[in-house]
């Protein structure tokens, strides 16, 4: 069964379906792998055991009975703990809701169960998501499935390594400033951000001026494209979903045709000052399987200013409004960079809470305008490679030997302008560093261009493979 563990959700499904392998067995297999790794990787804060074995008897009875079968019909998936599942604990990775035990699952998750898909656990993420490092005083670090040394980055640290690790072959994570997309240029794997709305957010209690998207993480673009088809659609929950199509995006992954007359504008910066030269060059050979495919690729400048002052107010207001209310009672057990970037935010006024809103509609509208010109937009995901598991979060980066920004500024200020804008974006793997690790590169498409997204992506994955990659050696 060890052989399954880097298998496509999509292949295992089919073989699910025809009854080349059962439900119990695969079930079985995962829950074994990740017990075997949680002590070196800790991607998990809790495994739901004896609810994954049930779901996978009642899976096993449906073959039997020859029901009909959805898409993802067998697969076992797991859900960042800042994501709601019915009866099984969802800590939002803090000792103040340690115990809280949602009675009905989020929207995104109910719609994989319907689409067939077996939950196992709740992976690990930082204290109400709030950083790009995955470890908090509940559970501890979480440790990159390539090396133990290093970030898996974050906010969906725990969802990103396990997928990586083949501890699962799908996972869900959130999105609010680049939380996927983090994580999974670390791990080496696709992280999506769809368009703002297209899968309904019902756990954000600011639904209008939500920037946060509930997302699939994955090792191939086919296995993105069922988890979004299974995910997305119109909910009352959600005012940004409301009227949004869904078009047919496992369709829309084939790699089929070639990319001739589309426009990718190749912006290496963005806000920052300083990006690894050996990032820079993996991304460039990736663009140029791009230009092999037919696509046009342009490199543009056009002095793109950081949004990380944007983001901060509306962010930290947002965390002092939700979560001031937990520090008296748990502030001493709470993650202190969580707690001193409140403290940061705390003054901010309604007034600059409000010129930051309309700061976000400016950003929105200069984003969308760059689609007049070009079909996609190619950047880094990251400024280099995945950092140390221990850097200091306030304390500077360092990018070819030399000192630069804070990790925010410096080394994902390529993810945050996209939550702000709400545009897709995907980061997909495209080569590694002389240090071993994974490098991402990021393609960004117009509002409600997912598809558009999607294809493209299939088409490099084709031409530049990776799910043959594995890290496995430091981790089981």
């Amino acid at each position: 069964m060890s052989d399954l563990a880097f298998v496509p959700a999509a292949e295992v499904a089919a073989m699910v379906a025809r009854r080349a392998l059962s439900p119990v067995e695969l079930v079985d297999s995962v829950l074994a792998r990740i017990d075997a790794a949680q002590s070196t990787l800790n991607a998990f804060i809790t495994v739901c055991a004896d609810e994954a074995r049930a779901a996978a008897r009642e899976a096993e009875a449906a073959l039997m009975r020859r029901d009909e079968l959805g898409p993802l019909f067998g697969v076992p998936f797991a859900v960042k703990d800042l994501v709601n599942t019915a009866g099984v604990r969802t800590t939002f990775g803090s000792v103040a809701l340690a115990d809280n035990v949602p009675a009905a699952d989020s929207v995104a998750v109910a719609r994989l169960k319907a689409a067939g898909a077996i939950l196992v656990g709740k992976t690990t993420t930082p204290e109400f998501g709030h950083k790009c490092f995955t470890d908090a005083p509940l559970f501890g670090r979480t440790a990159n499935p390539w090396d133990r040394s290093r970030t898996c980055g974050g906010s969906s640290g725990g969802a990103a390594a396990a997928v990586a690790a083949g501890l699962g072959p799908i996972g869900v994570g959130t999105d609010g400033g680049g939380s996927s997309r983090i994580p999974a240029a670390c791990c080496g794997v696709v992280g999506f951000k769809q368009t703002l709305g297209l899968v309904p957010h019902d756990l954000t209690p600011d639904g209008f001026g939500n920037q946060s998207h509930i997302t699939p993480l994955t090792r191939t673009v086919a296995d993105t494209a069922l988890m979004l088809e299974a995910m997305a659609g119109p909910h009352p929950c959600d005012p940004h979903s409301l009227g949004l199509p869904v078009p047919e995006f496992a369709a829309a992954a084939r790699a089929e045709g070639d990319l001739k007359g589309v426009r990718i504008a190749w912006r290496p910066l963005l806000g920052n000052a300083k990006l690894s030269a050996e990032v820079r060059a993996a991304c460039e050979a990736a663009l140029a399987a791009f230009g092999e495919l037919g696509a046009a690729v342009e490199p543009v400048d056009d002095g793109f200013a950081s949004t990380e002052p944007v983001w901060l107010v509306l962010t930290q207001s947002f965390w002092n409004a939700r979560f001031r209310r937990y520090v008296p009672q748990f502030g001493n057990r709470m993650s202190d960079t969580l707690i001193r970037q409140m403290d940061r935010g705390a003054g901010h006024s309604a007034v600059a809470l409000q010129q930051a809103m309309f700061e976000r509609t400016r950003i929105f509208r200069e984003i969308q305008g760059w689609f007049a010109r070009h079909d996609l937009v190619a950047t880094p995901t990251l400024s280099r490679t995945a950092l140390a598991i221990d850097h200091d979060f306030f304390a500077p980066i360092e990018i070819d030997g030399e000192a630069t920004d804070t990790v925010r500024n410096a080394w994902y200020p390529y993810t945050l302008p996209f939550n702000l804008s709400g545009n897709p974006a995907v980061t997909l793997p495209c080569g590694f560093g002389a240090d071993g690790l994974p490098i991402g590169l990021q393609l960004v498409a117009p509002h409600l261009g997912d598809a558009r997204l999607l294809r493209a992506a299939a088409l490099f994955e084709a031409a530049r493979p990776w799910a043959q990659h594995r890290p496995g050696a430091t981790v089981l």
